[in-house]
Protein backbone atom coordinates (compact mmCIF):
# COMPACT_ATOMS: atom_id res chain seq x y z
CA UNK A 1 0.00 0.00 0.00
CA UNK A 2 2.96 2.44 0.68
CA UNK A 3 4.53 1.92 -2.64
CA UNK A 4 1.13 2.65 -4.44
CA UNK A 5 0.58 5.89 -2.59
CA UNK A 6 4.14 6.63 -2.90
CA UNK A 7 3.45 6.04 -6.73
CA UNK A 8 0.22 7.83 -6.97
CA UNK A 9 1.74 10.97 -5.54
CA UNK A 10 4.77 10.97 -7.63
CA UNK A 11 2.87 10.68 -10.83
CA UNK A 12 0.59 13.10 -9.49
CA UNK A 13 3.49 15.56 -8.85
CA UNK A 14 5.05 14.98 -12.58
CA UNK A 15 1.90 14.50 -14.15
CA UNK A 16 0.77 18.37 -13.27
CA UNK A 17 4.46 19.99 -13.31
CA UNK A 18 4.47 18.75 -17.28
CA UNK A 19 0.66 19.87 -17.99
CA UNK A 20 2.19 23.83 -16.24
CA UNK A 21 5.04 23.02 -19.09
CA UNK A 22 2.69 22.33 -21.57
CA UNK A 23 4.41 18.87 -22.21
CA UNK A 24 2.45 15.60 -22.21
CA UNK A 25 2.22 14.49 -19.17
CA UNK A 26 3.02 10.96 -19.74
CA UNK A 27 6.64 12.07 -20.16
CA UNK A 28 6.18 13.66 -16.10
CA UNK A 29 4.65 10.42 -14.97
CA UNK A 30 7.99 8.67 -16.45
CA UNK A 31 10.32 10.85 -15.23
CA UNK A 32 8.78 10.53 -11.29
CA UNK A 33 9.50 6.90 -11.76
CA UNK A 34 13.19 7.16 -12.67
CA UNK A 35 13.52 9.86 -9.80
CA UNK A 36 11.74 7.13 -6.74
CA UNK A 37 12.87 4.18 -8.55
CA UNK A 38 15.11 1.29 -7.65
CA UNK A 39 18.38 2.83 -9.26
CA UNK A 40 17.60 6.82 -7.85
CA UNK A 41 15.77 7.55 -4.31
CA UNK A 42 14.64 3.60 -3.98
CA UNK A 43 11.50 4.62 -2.10
CA UNK A 44 9.41 1.72 -3.76
CA UNK A 45 10.56 -1.78 -3.11
CA UNK A 46 7.48 -4.15 -4.96
CA UNK A 47 8.28 -3.40 -8.32
CA UNK A 48 6.77 -6.46 -9.72
CA UNK A 49 3.87 -5.67 -8.32
CA UNK A 50 3.62 -2.14 -9.55
CA UNK A 51 4.40 -3.29 -12.62
CA UNK A 52 1.66 -6.00 -12.18
CA UNK A 53 -0.82 -3.33 -11.73
CA UNK A 54 0.81 -1.41 -14.44
CA UNK A 55 -0.39 -3.91 -17.35
CA UNK A 56 -3.48 -3.28 -16.26
CA UNK A 57 -3.30 0.28 -17.45
CA UNK A 58 -2.19 -0.52 -21.00
CA UNK A 59 -5.10 -3.41 -21.00
CA UNK A 60 -7.57 -0.83 -20.13
CA UNK A 61 -5.80 1.80 -22.58
CA UNK A 62 -5.81 -0.46 -25.64
CA UNK A 63 -9.45 -1.78 -24.79
CA UNK A 64 -11.43 1.65 -24.49
CA UNK A 65 -9.40 2.44 -27.74
CA UNK A 66 -10.62 -0.57 -29.39
CA UNK A 67 -14.10 0.82 -27.98
CA UNK A 68 -13.63 4.26 -29.81
CA UNK A 69 -11.87 2.73 -32.75
CA UNK A 70 -14.27 0.91 -35.02
CA UNK A 71 -13.64 -1.60 -38.07
CA UNK A 72 -14.52 1.19 -40.60
CA UNK A 73 -11.68 3.13 -38.98
CA UNK A 74 -9.25 0.44 -39.98
CA UNK A 75 -10.58 -0.18 -43.66
CA UNK A 76 -10.91 3.40 -44.35
CA UNK A 77 -6.45 3.25 -43.92
CA UNK A 78 -6.77 1.19 -46.86
CA UNK A 79 -3.58 -1.38 -47.10
CA UNK A 80 -0.83 0.44 -44.96
CA UNK A 81 -2.31 -1.25 -42.11
CA UNK A 82 -1.14 -4.58 -42.41
CA UNK A 83 0.74 -3.92 -45.59
CA UNK A 84 2.80 -1.16 -44.19
CA UNK A 85 2.86 -2.04 -40.75
CA UNK A 86 4.63 -5.66 -41.81
CA UNK A 87 7.17 -3.37 -44.18
CA UNK A 88 8.19 -0.94 -41.50
CA UNK A 89 8.51 -4.37 -39.31
CA UNK A 90 11.28 -5.76 -41.83
CA UNK A 91 12.85 -2.99 -42.62
CA UNK A 92 13.49 -1.72 -39.37
CA UNK A 93 14.50 -4.97 -38.26
CA UNK A 94 17.10 -5.13 -41.35
CA UNK A 95 18.26 -1.69 -40.15
CA UNK A 96 19.07 -2.75 -36.70
CA UNK A 97 20.43 -5.71 -37.71
CA UNK A 98 23.23 -4.17 -39.97
CA UNK A 99 23.96 -1.23 -36.87
CA UNK A 100 24.14 -4.42 -34.34
CA UNK A 101 26.58 -6.25 -36.50
CA UNK A 102 28.80 -3.61 -38.34
CA UNK A 103 28.48 -0.03 -35.92
CA UNK A 104 28.73 -2.28 -32.53
CA UNK A 105 29.94 -5.47 -33.75
CA UNK A 106 27.83 -7.58 -31.79
CA UNK A 107 27.31 -11.21 -31.99
CA UNK A 108 24.47 -12.58 -35.21
CA UNK A 109 22.13 -13.23 -32.17
CA UNK A 110 22.66 -10.13 -30.15
CA UNK A 111 21.73 -8.08 -33.27
CA UNK A 112 18.74 -10.21 -34.20
CA UNK A 113 17.53 -9.29 -31.05
CA UNK A 114 18.34 -5.68 -30.91
CA UNK A 115 16.97 -5.54 -34.39
CA UNK A 116 13.21 -7.06 -33.91
CA UNK A 117 13.15 -5.29 -30.19
CA UNK A 118 14.01 -1.82 -32.18
CA UNK A 119 11.27 -2.59 -34.36
CA UNK A 120 8.27 -2.48 -31.70
CA UNK A 121 6.49 0.67 -31.04
CA UNK A 122 4.59 1.82 -28.08
CA UNK A 123 1.01 1.85 -28.17
CA UNK A 124 0.22 2.96 -25.19
CA UNK A 125 2.52 6.38 -25.91
CA UNK A 126 1.33 7.16 -28.57
CA UNK A 127 -2.44 6.79 -28.19
CA UNK A 128 -1.59 8.72 -24.55
CA UNK A 129 0.15 11.89 -27.37
CA UNK A 130 -2.61 11.34 -29.75
CA UNK A 131 -5.29 11.73 -27.45
CA UNK A 132 -4.03 14.85 -25.38
CA UNK A 133 -3.30 16.73 -29.24
CA UNK A 134 -6.77 15.89 -30.20
CA UNK A 135 -5.36 13.84 -33.12
CA UNK A 136 -6.96 10.70 -32.97
CA UNK A 137 -9.21 10.76 -35.30
CA UNK A 138 -6.91 12.28 -37.67
CA UNK A 139 -5.57 10.54 -40.84
CA UNK A 140 -1.85 10.01 -39.20
CA UNK A 141 -3.53 9.20 -36.25
CA UNK A 142 -5.52 6.63 -37.76
CA UNK A 143 -2.57 5.42 -39.69
CA UNK A 144 -0.24 5.16 -36.76
CA UNK A 145 -2.94 3.03 -34.71
CA UNK A 146 -3.30 0.94 -37.56
CA UNK A 147 0.44 0.24 -37.80
CA UNK A 148 0.76 -0.26 -34.13
CA UNK A 149 -2.04 -2.96 -34.21
CA UNK A 150 0.14 -4.83 -36.67
CA UNK A 151 3.52 -4.61 -34.19
CA UNK A 152 1.33 -5.72 -31.04
CA UNK A 153 0.67 -8.53 -33.35
CA UNK A 154 3.98 -9.29 -34.00
CA UNK A 155 4.67 -10.08 -30.41
CA UNK A 156 3.83 -13.45 -30.54
CA UNK A 157 6.28 -14.69 -32.85
CA UNK A 158 8.98 -12.44 -31.03
CA UNK A 159 8.28 -13.75 -28.04
CA UNK A 160 8.52 -17.31 -29.12
CA UNK A 161 11.23 -16.89 -31.74
CA UNK A 162 13.33 -14.61 -30.19
CA UNK A 163 14.13 -16.13 -26.67
CA UNK A 164 14.41 -19.61 -28.56
CA UNK A 165 17.23 -18.59 -30.52
CA UNK A 166 19.61 -20.89 -29.09
CA UNK A 167 17.51 -23.72 -29.52
CA UNK A 168 17.62 -26.04 -32.44
CA UNK A 169 16.17 -25.40 -35.71
CA UNK A 170 13.22 -28.35 -35.71
CA UNK A 171 11.94 -27.17 -31.96
CA UNK A 172 12.08 -23.62 -33.15
CA UNK A 173 9.25 -24.03 -36.23
CA UNK A 174 7.44 -26.47 -33.71
CA UNK A 175 6.96 -23.93 -31.36
CA UNK A 176 6.13 -21.25 -33.38
CA UNK A 177 3.75 -23.34 -35.12
CA UNK A 178 1.87 -24.41 -31.65
CA UNK A 179 1.54 -20.85 -30.87
CA UNK A 180 0.34 -19.44 -34.23
CA UNK A 181 -2.46 -22.23 -34.30
CA UNK A 182 -3.33 -20.85 -30.52
CA UNK A 183 -3.36 -17.57 -31.85
CA UNK A 184 -5.69 -18.22 -34.57
CA UNK A 185 -8.01 -20.57 -32.59
CA UNK A 186 -8.38 -17.42 -30.02
CA UNK A 187 -9.32 -15.33 -32.89
CA UNK A 188 -11.94 -17.38 -34.35
CA UNK A 189 -13.38 -18.31 -30.62
CA UNK A 190 -12.93 -14.17 -29.71
CA UNK A 191 -15.45 -13.11 -32.62
CA UNK A 192 -17.58 -16.24 -32.36
CA UNK A 193 -18.52 -14.84 -28.54
CA UNK A 194 -17.88 -11.46 -29.64
CA UNK A 195 -20.59 -11.01 -31.76
CA UNK A 196 -23.27 -13.53 -30.62
CA UNK A 197 -22.45 -14.32 -26.52
CA UNK A 198 -21.03 -11.08 -25.24
CA UNK A 199 -24.34 -8.51 -26.58
CA UNK A 200 -26.80 -10.95 -24.68
CA UNK A 201 -24.85 -11.11 -21.68
CA UNK A 202 -24.40 -7.28 -21.25
CA UNK A 203 -27.97 -6.99 -21.89
CA UNK A 204 -28.62 -9.25 -19.36
CA UNK A 205 -26.39 -7.48 -16.88
CA UNK A 206 -27.66 -4.16 -18.19
CA UNK A 207 -31.04 -5.55 -17.52
CA UNK A 208 -30.65 -5.24 -13.68
CA UNK A 209 -30.34 -1.57 -13.80
CA UNK A 210 -26.86 -1.68 -11.08
CA UNK A 211 -23.96 0.45 -12.70
CA UNK A 212 -21.88 -1.86 -10.25
CA UNK A 213 -22.78 -5.28 -11.88
CA UNK A 214 -22.55 -3.52 -15.51
CA UNK A 215 -18.63 -2.35 -14.77
CA UNK A 216 -17.55 -5.27 -13.42
CA UNK A 217 -19.16 -7.49 -16.13
CA UNK A 218 -16.90 -4.86 -18.60
CA UNK A 219 -13.98 -5.22 -16.87
CA UNK A 220 -14.51 -9.34 -16.54
CA UNK A 221 -14.74 -9.37 -20.53
CA UNK A 222 -11.76 -6.85 -21.05
CA UNK A 223 -9.34 -8.24 -18.85
CA UNK A 224 -10.23 -11.69 -19.56
CA UNK A 225 -9.28 -11.24 -23.15
CA UNK A 226 -6.15 -9.45 -22.00
CA UNK A 227 -5.66 -13.05 -20.18
CA UNK A 228 -7.05 -15.57 -22.91
CA UNK A 229 -4.13 -13.84 -25.23
CA UNK A 230 -1.40 -13.49 -22.86
CA UNK A 231 -2.05 -17.53 -22.04
CA UNK A 232 -1.52 -17.87 -25.60
CA UNK A 233 1.29 -16.20 -25.91
CA UNK A 234 0.09 -12.93 -27.84
CA UNK A 235 -0.02 -9.66 -26.03
CA UNK A 236 -2.51 -8.95 -23.38
CA UNK A 237 -2.97 -5.69 -25.22
CA UNK A 238 -3.85 -7.06 -28.93
CA UNK A 239 -7.04 -9.27 -26.90
CA UNK A 240 -8.11 -6.06 -24.89
CA UNK A 241 -8.11 -4.01 -28.35
CA UNK A 242 -10.03 -6.65 -29.69
CA UNK A 243 -12.58 -7.17 -26.53
CA UNK A 244 -13.04 -3.61 -27.01
CA UNK A 245 -13.79 -3.35 -30.61
CA UNK A 246 -16.57 -6.22 -30.02
CA UNK A 247 -18.26 -4.24 -27.36
CA UNK A 248 -18.41 -1.22 -29.40
CA UNK A 249 -20.71 -2.95 -31.57
CA UNK A 250 -23.14 -3.22 -29.06
CA UNK A 251 -26.21 -0.77 -27.81
CA UNK A 252 -24.00 -0.64 -24.33
CA UNK A 253 -20.45 -0.05 -25.55
CA UNK A 254 -21.40 4.08 -24.99
CA UNK A 255 -22.19 3.71 -21.14
CA UNK A 256 -19.19 0.86 -20.77
CA UNK A 257 -16.40 3.32 -22.33
CA UNK A 258 -17.96 5.89 -19.51
CA UNK A 259 -17.48 3.70 -17.12
CA UNK A 260 -14.30 2.33 -17.36
CA UNK A 261 -12.59 5.39 -18.39
CA UNK A 262 -11.70 6.83 -14.61
CA UNK A 263 -10.24 3.68 -13.84
CA UNK A 264 -7.99 3.72 -17.27
CA UNK A 265 -6.41 7.06 -16.63
CA UNK A 266 -5.65 5.81 -13.10
CA UNK A 267 -4.03 2.85 -14.25
CA UNK A 268 -2.74 4.10 -17.69
CA UNK A 269 -0.42 6.54 -14.72
CA UNK A 270 0.86 3.21 -13.69
CA UNK A 271 2.42 2.01 -16.97
CA UNK A 272 4.05 5.01 -17.32
CA UNK A 273 5.65 5.58 -13.86
CA UNK A 274 6.39 1.83 -13.66
CA UNK A 275 8.24 2.83 -17.10
CA UNK A 276 10.48 5.07 -15.60
CA UNK A 277 11.31 2.18 -12.67
CA UNK A 278 12.98 0.25 -15.02
CA UNK A 279 15.79 3.32 -16.03
CA UNK A 280 18.92 3.39 -14.60
CA UNK A 281 20.62 6.66 -14.52
CA UNK A 282 23.73 5.40 -13.29
CA UNK A 283 23.92 2.96 -16.31
CA UNK A 284 23.24 5.69 -18.73
CA UNK A 285 25.53 8.03 -17.28
CA UNK A 286 28.14 5.47 -17.78
CA UNK A 287 27.47 4.66 -21.01
CA UNK A 288 25.99 7.70 -22.64
CA UNK A 289 27.68 7.59 -25.82
CA UNK A 290 26.47 4.12 -26.31
CA UNK A 291 22.96 5.00 -25.17
CA UNK A 292 22.93 8.33 -27.17
CA UNK A 293 24.06 6.69 -30.32
CA UNK A 294 21.18 3.75 -30.35
CA UNK A 295 18.74 6.06 -29.47
CA UNK A 296 19.85 8.57 -32.69
CA UNK A 297 20.03 5.09 -34.28
CA UNK A 298 16.22 4.51 -33.23
CA UNK A 299 14.64 7.49 -33.88
CA UNK A 300 16.47 8.83 -37.03
CA UNK A 301 16.10 5.33 -38.78
CA UNK A 302 12.31 4.68 -37.56
CA UNK A 303 11.66 8.25 -38.71
CA UNK A 304 12.81 7.87 -42.01
CA UNK A 305 11.75 4.29 -43.03
CA UNK A 306 7.75 5.21 -41.50
CA UNK A 307 7.69 7.96 -42.97
CA UNK A 308 8.95 6.65 -46.35
CA UNK A 309 6.62 3.81 -46.26
CA UNK A 310 3.54 6.30 -45.62
CA UNK A 311 4.84 8.20 -48.64
CA UNK A 312 4.73 5.52 -51.13
CA UNK A 313 1.10 4.41 -49.75
CA UNK A 314 0.23 7.54 -51.46
CA UNK A 315 -0.67 10.08 -48.37
CA UNK A 316 0.65 13.21 -48.22
CA UNK A 317 3.67 14.75 -46.95
CA UNK A 318 2.41 15.96 -43.60
CA UNK A 319 1.06 12.66 -42.94
CA UNK A 320 4.11 10.87 -43.79
CA UNK A 321 6.47 13.66 -41.75
CA UNK A 322 4.00 12.80 -38.54
CA UNK A 323 3.54 8.97 -38.80
CA UNK A 324 7.59 8.96 -38.53
CA UNK A 325 7.48 11.54 -36.12
CA UNK A 326 4.68 9.56 -34.11
CA UNK A 327 6.43 5.84 -34.17
CA UNK A 328 10.53 6.72 -33.53
CA UNK A 329 10.02 5.17 -30.06
CA UNK A 330 10.68 1.96 -28.97
CA UNK A 331 7.72 -0.16 -27.42
CA UNK A 332 6.76 -1.13 -24.20
CA UNK A 333 6.33 -4.90 -25.98
CA UNK A 334 9.68 -5.06 -26.64
CA UNK A 335 10.74 -4.82 -22.28
CA UNK A 336 8.93 -7.79 -22.37
CA UNK A 337 10.35 -9.81 -24.84
CA UNK A 338 13.84 -8.75 -24.04
CA UNK A 339 13.15 -9.49 -19.89
CA UNK A 340 12.05 -13.36 -21.91
CA UNK A 341 15.22 -13.47 -23.46
CA UNK A 342 17.27 -12.46 -20.66
CA UNK A 343 15.99 -14.99 -18.73
CA UNK A 344 16.80 -17.64 -21.23
CA UNK A 345 20.04 -16.57 -21.35
CA UNK A 346 20.11 -15.48 -25.03
CA UNK A 347 21.44 -12.17 -24.62
CA UNK A 348 23.63 -10.65 -21.96
CA UNK A 349 22.25 -8.09 -18.56
CA UNK A 350 24.78 -5.47 -20.29
CA UNK A 351 22.66 -5.62 -23.96
CA UNK A 352 19.31 -5.56 -21.95
CA UNK A 353 20.30 -2.30 -20.31
CA UNK A 354 21.54 -0.86 -23.46
CA UNK A 355 18.56 -1.47 -24.92
CA UNK A 356 16.28 -0.49 -22.13
CA UNK A 357 17.94 2.70 -21.84
CA UNK A 358 18.45 3.71 -25.38
CA UNK A 359 14.15 2.74 -25.18
CA UNK A 360 13.34 5.14 -22.46
CA UNK A 361 15.51 7.77 -24.12
CA UNK A 362 13.71 7.53 -27.37
CA UNK A 363 10.23 7.81 -25.38
CA UNK A 364 11.23 10.50 -23.72
CA UNK A 365 11.93 12.26 -27.23
CA UNK A 366 8.76 11.03 -28.90
CA UNK A 367 6.85 14.58 -27.81
CA UNK A 368 10.01 16.81 -28.91
CA UNK A 369 10.49 15.07 -32.44
CA UNK A 370 6.39 15.60 -33.18
CA UNK A 371 6.80 18.94 -31.98
CA UNK A 372 9.64 19.51 -34.12
CA UNK A 373 7.67 18.51 -37.43
CA UNK A 374 4.76 20.51 -36.47
CA UNK A 375 6.56 23.49 -36.13
CA UNK A 376 8.57 23.36 -39.03
CA UNK A 377 5.88 21.94 -41.30
CA UNK A 378 3.67 24.55 -40.07
CA UNK A 379 5.96 27.59 -40.60
CA UNK A 380 6.73 25.87 -44.01
CA UNK A 381 3.46 25.79 -44.92
CA UNK A 382 2.38 28.90 -43.49
CA UNK A 383 5.21 30.86 -45.39
CA UNK A 384 4.73 28.65 -49.06
CA UNK A 385 8.19 27.75 -49.26
CA UNK A 386 6.84 24.19 -48.73
CA UNK A 387 5.42 24.34 -51.78
CA UNK A 388 9.05 26.15 -53.82
CA UNK A 389 11.15 23.10 -52.19
CA UNK A 390 8.70 20.05 -53.46
CA UNK A 391 5.25 20.47 -54.44
CA UNK A 392 2.37 19.02 -52.86
CA UNK A 393 2.09 15.32 -53.71
CA UNK A 394 -1.29 15.65 -56.20
CA UNK A 395 -2.31 12.71 -57.73
CA UNK A 396 -4.42 13.96 -61.23
CA UNK A 397 -6.58 10.80 -60.55
CA UNK A 398 -7.57 12.23 -57.45
CA UNK A 399 -8.27 15.45 -58.36
CA UNK A 400 -11.86 16.61 -59.17
CA UNK A 401 -13.73 20.12 -59.37
CA UNK A 402 -10.60 21.90 -60.98
CA UNK A 403 -11.90 23.99 -63.30
CA UNK A 404 -11.97 27.78 -62.63
CA UNK A 405 -14.52 28.84 -59.84
CA UNK A 406 -15.67 31.45 -57.92
CA UNK A 407 -17.84 32.55 -55.19
CA UNK A 408 -17.99 28.99 -53.75
CA UNK A 409 -17.50 26.67 -50.45
CA UNK A 410 -14.08 25.08 -50.02
CA UNK A 411 -15.12 22.54 -47.30
CA UNK A 412 -12.18 20.76 -45.49
CA UNK A 413 -12.30 17.38 -44.36
CA UNK A 414 -15.65 14.69 -45.61
CA UNK A 415 -16.42 13.55 -42.29
CA UNK A 416 -19.95 13.47 -40.68
CA UNK A 417 -19.86 17.26 -40.36
CA UNK A 418 -18.05 17.94 -43.56
CA UNK A 419 -20.37 15.28 -45.42
CA UNK A 420 -23.39 16.72 -43.60
CA UNK A 421 -22.83 20.54 -45.21
CA UNK A 422 -22.09 19.19 -48.56
CA UNK A 423 -25.29 17.43 -48.66
CA UNK A 424 -26.91 20.99 -47.86
CA UNK A 425 -24.92 22.94 -50.77
CA UNK A 426 -25.69 20.66 -53.05
CA UNK A 427 -29.54 20.99 -51.90
CA UNK A 428 -29.43 24.51 -52.33
CA UNK A 429 -27.07 24.24 -55.64
CA UNK A 430 -24.29 26.23 -54.34
CA UNK A 431 -20.88 26.04 -55.42
CA UNK A 432 -18.23 23.91 -53.61
CA UNK A 433 -15.00 21.80 -53.80
CA UNK A 434 -13.93 18.84 -50.90
CA UNK A 435 -10.28 19.13 -49.76
CA UNK A 436 -9.76 15.62 -48.26
CA UNK A 437 -6.38 14.17 -47.12
CA UNK A 438 -7.77 10.37 -47.44
CA UNK A 439 -6.87 8.69 -50.60
CA UNK A 440 -9.66 6.35 -50.36
CA UNK A 441 -11.95 8.82 -49.36
CA UNK A 442 -11.55 10.97 -52.20
CA UNK A 443 -11.81 7.88 -54.78
CA UNK A 444 -15.09 7.47 -53.45
CA UNK A 445 -16.47 11.04 -53.62
CA UNK A 446 -15.31 11.53 -57.01
CA UNK A 447 -16.84 8.02 -58.18
CA UNK A 448 -20.01 9.63 -56.90
CA UNK A 449 -18.80 12.99 -59.04
CA UNK A 450 -18.09 15.06 -56.26
CA UNK A 451 -15.52 18.10 -56.95
CA UNK A 452 -12.98 17.12 -54.91
CA UNK A 453 -9.30 17.54 -54.35
CA UNK A 454 -6.59 15.20 -52.82
CA UNK A 455 -4.18 16.90 -50.55
CA UNK A 456 -3.95 18.04 -47.05
CA UNK A 457 -6.03 21.43 -46.37
CA UNK A 458 -2.86 23.12 -44.56
CA UNK A 459 -0.61 23.34 -47.74
CA UNK A 460 -1.02 26.63 -49.43
CA UNK A 461 -0.56 25.18 -53.04
CA UNK A 462 -3.90 22.84 -52.02
CA UNK A 463 -5.78 25.59 -51.26
CA UNK A 464 -4.72 27.49 -54.14
CA UNK A 465 -5.81 24.33 -56.07
CA UNK A 466 -9.45 24.81 -54.69
CA UNK A 467 -9.13 28.94 -55.91
CA UNK A 468 -9.14 29.76 -52.23
CA UNK A 469 -8.76 33.09 -53.66
CA UNK A 470 -11.94 33.69 -55.61
CA UNK A 471 -13.85 31.10 -52.36
CA UNK A 472 -16.83 33.26 -50.48
CA UNK A 473 -16.40 30.24 -47.52
CA UNK A 474 -13.80 27.99 -45.74
CA UNK A 475 -15.38 25.24 -44.07
CA UNK A 476 -12.73 23.37 -41.27
CA UNK A 477 -14.25 20.55 -40.81
CA UNK A 478 -11.31 18.52 -40.46
CA UNK A 479 -10.31 16.84 -37.09
CA UNK A 480 -6.62 18.11 -37.43
CA UNK A 481 -5.50 21.40 -35.36
CA UNK A 482 -2.63 21.73 -37.25
CA UNK A 483 -4.09 22.07 -41.05
CA UNK A 484 -6.99 24.02 -39.77
CA UNK A 485 -4.37 26.64 -38.44
CA UNK A 486 -1.92 26.91 -41.07
CA UNK A 487 -5.22 26.87 -43.74
CA UNK A 488 -6.62 29.55 -41.44
CA UNK A 489 -3.37 32.15 -41.65
CA UNK A 490 -3.08 31.56 -45.29
CA UNK A 491 -6.79 31.90 -46.15
CA UNK A 492 -6.89 35.43 -44.40
CA UNK A 493 -3.67 36.22 -46.10
CA UNK A 494 -4.81 35.98 -49.81
CA UNK A 495 -8.38 36.49 -49.19
CA UNK A 496 -9.53 39.24 -46.65
CA UNK A 497 -13.33 38.48 -47.80
CA UNK A 498 -13.29 34.96 -47.18
CA UNK A 499 -15.48 34.04 -44.16
CA UNK A 500 -13.91 31.45 -42.17
CA UNK A 501 -15.93 28.88 -40.28
CA UNK A 502 -13.95 25.93 -37.71
CA UNK A 503 -14.56 22.94 -35.85
CA UNK A 504 -12.56 22.95 -32.23
CA UNK A 505 -12.71 20.45 -29.17
CA UNK A 506 -9.92 22.28 -27.97
CA UNK A 507 -10.14 25.29 -26.20
CA UNK A 508 -6.72 27.23 -26.18
CA UNK A 509 -6.68 26.39 -29.98
CA UNK A 510 -10.03 28.29 -30.58
CA UNK A 511 -8.17 30.68 -29.19
CA UNK A 512 -5.34 30.58 -31.58
CA UNK A 513 -7.79 30.38 -34.50
CA UNK A 514 -9.79 33.48 -33.05
CA UNK A 515 -6.26 35.11 -32.92
CA UNK A 516 -6.11 34.28 -36.61
CA UNK A 517 -9.20 36.27 -37.24
CA UNK A 518 -11.17 33.55 -38.20
CA UNK A 519 -15.16 33.94 -38.64
CA UNK A 520 -16.41 31.58 -36.39
CA UNK A 521 -15.06 28.97 -34.24
CA UNK A 522 -17.50 26.20 -33.68
CA UNK A 523 -16.99 24.13 -30.02
CA UNK A 524 -18.85 20.99 -29.85
CA UNK A 525 -19.24 21.33 -26.05
CA UNK A 526 -20.57 24.77 -26.23
CA UNK A 527 -22.83 23.86 -28.46
CA UNK A 528 -24.12 21.09 -27.03
CA UNK A 529 -25.11 22.61 -24.12
CA UNK A 530 -27.00 25.48 -25.88
CA UNK A 531 -28.51 22.85 -27.27
CA UNK A 532 -29.76 21.34 -24.04
CA UNK A 533 -30.43 24.75 -22.69
CA UNK A 534 -32.71 25.37 -25.36
CA UNK A 535 -34.57 22.03 -25.33
CA UNK A 536 -34.72 22.48 -21.44
CA UNK A 537 -36.31 26.02 -21.22
CA UNK A 538 -38.51 25.21 -24.58
CA UNK A 539 -40.00 21.94 -22.68
CA UNK A 540 -41.29 24.30 -20.06
CA UNK A 541 -42.82 26.66 -22.21
CA UNK A 542 -40.22 29.54 -22.23
CA UNK A 543 -40.93 31.24 -25.89
CA UNK A 544 -38.09 30.74 -28.32
CA UNK A 545 -37.46 34.55 -28.53
CA UNK A 546 -36.66 34.53 -24.73
CA UNK A 547 -34.75 31.54 -25.18
CA UNK A 548 -32.72 32.78 -27.53
CA UNK A 549 -32.21 35.86 -25.76
CA UNK A 550 -30.95 33.94 -22.96
CA UNK A 551 -28.25 31.80 -25.47
CA UNK A 552 -27.38 34.71 -27.82
CA UNK A 553 -25.30 36.96 -24.36
CA UNK A 554 -24.20 34.08 -23.26
CA UNK A 555 -22.33 33.34 -26.40
CA UNK A 556 -21.31 36.59 -26.56
CA UNK A 557 -19.75 36.26 -22.88
CA UNK A 558 -17.86 33.33 -23.50
CA UNK A 559 -16.53 35.19 -26.40
CA UNK A 560 -15.45 37.92 -23.84
CA UNK A 561 -13.82 35.41 -21.59
CA UNK A 562 -11.79 34.03 -24.52
CA UNK A 563 -10.95 36.91 -25.72
CA UNK A 564 -9.41 38.21 -21.91
CA UNK A 565 -7.80 34.51 -21.35
CA UNK A 566 -5.68 34.98 -24.86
Amino acid sequence: MADFAIIMAAALGGGLLFYRLRLPTALGFILAGILIGPYSLEVVEDVEMIETMASVGVVLLLFTLGMEFSLGDLRRVGGIGLGGGTLQIVITAGLGFLVGRMLFGWSVTDATFFAFLIALSSTAIVVKILQERGETNTAHGRIMIAILLVQDLAVLPLMVVLPALGGEAGELARTVGIALGKAALFLGGMTVIGLWIVPRFLGETAGVRSRELFLLTVLAICLGAAYGTSYLGVSEAFGAFAAGMLISRSRFAHQALADVVPLRTAFAALFFVSLGLLGDPGYILDHLGMVLLAAAVIIVGKFVICSGITWSFGFTLKTTLFVGAGLTQVGEFSFVVGQAGLEAGVISTDLYSLILSSAIVSILCTPVVMKLTEMAYGRLSASGRLAVRRPPRVDQRLVGGGQEMSGHVIVCGHGRTGGNLVSVLKKYGILYVVVEINPGIVADLLAEGVPCIYGDAGNAQILDLAHVKEARVLALTCPDPLAETTASAYARQVNRDIDIVAVMADRSMAEQLRGIGISEVVEPALESSLEFVRHTLRYYGVADAEVEGLACPFIRQHGVEMDRQG
